[in-house]
């Protein structure tokens, strides 16, 4: 990725056309960028799964090896939550959508995907019970089986930036369209 600000007078690097090495479409990508919430959350409590070490160290001198094991599986499990938390979202690739909640992630093949929409619909704040008023991105299959709402502009990654929702619904629309063409022109009429 070049910065201009960093090269002299502005001039871009030579390698300005190349595409990056994660520029690979089979494989899982975010099409949006994890919201300020969720990476605030996740930023306070890797400072408390740090701290919970800390702790883990000392109780350890201590000689409280029960006590050690304890405080270090507690810190294990805080911090398998905030990476969990992180890769919580909708991922696309060439094969289809993954969604990843919290307790379960859901892979889609494109080719069950009738259609992504956004609606205006009540839904959850944060995640929380609270339901206020708002727009979600939501995915229809060919099945009619009911799919979950896959972004909402009232979630982690969107709270207050109704924009980037706006992107990132365009995004994952673009994916879908661009896909699921592909494969209807593989299938011979």
């Amino acid at each position: 990725m070049p910065l201009p600000f960093l090269t002299a007078d502005g001039v871009a690097d030579e390698h300005e056309d190349e595409a990056l090495p994660h520029d690979d479409h089979d494989r899982w990508r975010r099409p949006y960028r994890p919201g300020p919430c969720r990476v605030a959350i996740a930023a306070l409590l890797l400072l408390l799964t740090a701290f919970m070490l800390l702790a883990t160290m000392i109780i350890a001198f201590a000689g409280a090896w029960g006590g050690a094991v304890v405080c270090l599986a507690a810190a294990l499990a805080v911090l398998g939550a905030t990476l969990r938390l992180l890769l919580a979202g909708v991922w696309v690739s060439r094969t289809g959508l993954r969604h990843v909640a919290f307790f379960r992630t859901r892979s889609i093949p494109w080719s069950a995907v009738d259609g992504i929409r956004t609606v205006q619909q009540p839904v959850r704040w944060l995640g929380l019970p609270r339901t206020v008023q708002g727009q979600a991105l939501t995915l229809s299959t060919h099945d009619g089986a009911a799919a979950p709402v896959l972004l909402t502009d009232h979630n982690a990654d969107f709270l207050a930036r109704g924009e980037a929702f706006e992107r990132a619904a365009d995004v994952v629309g673009a994916w879908a369209e661009e896909y699921r063409a592909d494969e209807y022109a593989a299938v011979p009429a």
